[in-house]
């Protein structure tokens, strides 16, 4: 858990530092997702990393909290207004000094864990290590939403194998989640690692198979670009299938943005 904890928490400051920088202009600027602004990207995390904080230490206590969000949920409530209910009377500026206690709080809860933990979540009970590369993985989607409407290209994270990873191992989940069949075989991934090696998962196949830059997996599996918006190659009837619909969030289906909406930062 202490390497996957310390590239949790290298993504939780990247992001507060590009926040930091936000003037109070761009703090209610609209994003790319859904119209969001980065007040409502950073409310969003800092509502979820306070309830992750709360099933690591007081797993009770989220038990008794939880089906009041849930029920938000079923009645298909728009999400951001639960943040913004929670934290609606912070600027900016306070909202991003709060979060920083919250997200520095869980990582420090998680780190001595045991990775095959189990704690409870909105949905199934997840890993301790499963757990962790959702907070990444959330933090890392939402915050390109930020670098993408500031317009800046942002650094290669360490933490992209994470989402990778999760990107793959969620292949059968995106179908299932739609009530599609799930296509075999499995595609293999071969993704280009910010350092120029590679990355692969699965048996080898030209056939079957995803590759090119672990970034552009990295957005089309966290769905902030559109597959033709990024320099990924594929082929095989699954593949064709999986590059469309790819979520390796947890919730409802979703689609992803339509061709050319998205990709400023590129």
């Amino acid at each position: 858990m202490t390497s996957l904890c310390d590239d949790l928490l290298g993504e939780y400051r990247a992001l507060a530092d590009l926040c930091d920088t936000l003037t109070p202009a761009q703090w209610q600027m609209r994003t790319d997702f859904y119209d969001w602004t980065p007040w409502d990207e950073i409310a969003h995390l800092a509502f979820f990393d306070e309830t992750a904080l709360q099933a690591v230490t007081d797993a009770a206590a989220f038990a008794k909290d939880m089906p009041s969000l849930v029920r938000v949920m079923l009645r298909g409530d728009p999400i951001r207004g639960v943040a913004r209910d929670h934290f609606g009377d912070l600027s900016g500026p306070a909202l991003l000094a709060l979060w920083r206690q919250r997200h520095e709080a869980l990582v420090a809860a998680l780190a001595p864990l045991d990775p095959k933990a189990r704690l409870p979540w909105y949905g199934p009970d997840m890993s301790a290590r499963s757990f962790a590369t959702a907070r990444l993985m959330e933090t890392w989607a939402h915050g390109q939403d930020i670098w993408d409407m500031l317009g800046r290209t942002r650094e290669l994270s360490p933490g992209l194998r994470h989402i990778a990873h999760l990107g793959v191992t969620t292949y059968g989940w995106t179908f299932v989640n739609r009530g599609l069949p799930v296509p075999q075989p499995v595609p293999h991934v071969d993704l280009v690692a910010p350092d120029g090696s590679h990355w692969t998962w699965g048996e080898p196949s030209a056939t079957d198979c995803v590759t090119g830059p672990a970034m552009d997996f990295a957005l089309l599996v966290t769905q902030r670009r559109h597959r033709d918006d990024t320099a990924l190659r594929w082929a095989g009837a699954g593949a064709e299938q999986w590059t469309l619909i790819a979520q390796c969030f947890a919730g409802p289906p979703a689609d992803g943005p339509a061709r050319g909406v998205r990709g400023r930062a590129r």
